[in-house]
């Protein structure tokens, strides 16, 4: 598993914190003053961060059809919230903006699946995004 302490590991942290609240707070992630009140003493990896929420803001009506799709047209209703803010994470990064291999996309989706989501996300994170390397 990665460490907590990898630096774009905790970008990727940072990034499903932000996108999970704000499903629930009605908050915008996007705001530049929300991202600079993170602790300064975090190590993590400023330009990661920025990329994947920017990304994700840009793209996020082709990120969420591509998860339906690669999903099998599971409503987006019926995916666990969490396991959802996932995958956009995992698209974005390694299937959209290309800042990573998909394959690293996915595997760091699937360590931070089993260290965030419940007994099933990580086998369920691991199949949609298998469903898309395979398109």
């Amino acid at each position: 598993m990665k460490s907590r302490e990898d630096p774009r590991h905790l970008s990727r942290i940072i990034a499903l914190q932000k996108l999970f609240n704000s499903t629930f707070q009605k908050t915008n992630i996007f705001s530049n003053e929300e991202i600079s009140n993170i602790d300064e003493n975090l190590n993590y990896n400023k330009e990661l961060l920025d990329e994947i929420l920017n990304g994700i803001k840009e793209n996020n009506k082709k990120i969420e059809s591509i998860i339906k799709k690669a999903s099998l047209d599971r409503p987006k209703e019926k995916i666990n919230t969490l396991d959802f803010q996932i995958l956009k994470i995992a698209v974005c990064e390694g299937f959209i903006k290309n800042v990573t291999p998909p394959k690293v996309a996915i595997d760091e989706a699937i360590e931070i699946a089993k260290e965030f989501g419940d007994t099933s996300s990580s086998k369920f994170v691991s199949g949609v995004l298998g469903n898309l390397m395979k398109e």
